[in-house]
C-alpha cells in the first residue's frame, strides 16, 4: 500500500471512528503537520485499515489499552468511537470490568467514571 493511499484511507477511516468534529479539532499547523500525518498514516491507514479485526475488536482493544495506560482524555474519545464502531453501552462495561482484572481495580474505576460522562455526551 502506498504512501498517499495509506494517508488516504487513514483519513476516511480516523473519520468514520472518531468523528469529523474531532478530526477537524485536530487539524494539523505548523508544529503538528508531521505527527498528524505520521498518526493518520500509520495508526488509522496501516492498522485500522487491516482486515484481521473488525472495528468492534479495536476499538475494545484500544479502550482497554488506554485503561491500562492512563489515557483518560483519550478514552472517553474512544468511547464516543466504540459506540460509533457498534459497541454498546453494556458492551463498554463489560470491557472496563475486564480491565479491572488485567489494569487494575482503580484504573477500571475511574475509566467507569470516563465512559459515564462520554456516553452522556454522546447519547
Amino acid at each position: 500500500m502506498g504512501e498517499a493511499v495509506s494517508y488516504d484511507d487513514g483519513m476516511k477511516v480516523r473519520r468514520e471512528v472518531l468523528g469529523d468534529a474531532h478530526v477537524d479539532r485536530a487539524a494539523p499547523d505548523e508544529f503538528t503537520q508531521d505527527f498528524q500525518e505520521f498518526i493518520t498514516r500509520y495508526a488509522w491507514g496501516e492498522i485500522w485499515t487491516r482486515p484481521g479485526l473488525d472495528r468492534r475488536m479495536r476499538s475494545a482493544i484500544t479502550l482497554t489499552a488506554l485503561i491500562a495506560r492512563g489515557h483518560w482524555d483519550e478514552l472517553k474519545l474512544h468511547v464516543a468511537a466504540a459506540r460509533r464502531n457498534g459497541l454498546s453501552a453494556e458492551e463498554i462495561g463489560e470491557v472496563i470490568l475486564q480491565s479491572a482484572i488485567y489494569c487494575g481495580v482503580p484504573a477500571a474505576n475511574h475509566a467507569f467514571a470516563v465512559a459515564r460522562q462520554a456516553l452522556k455526551e454522546f447519547s
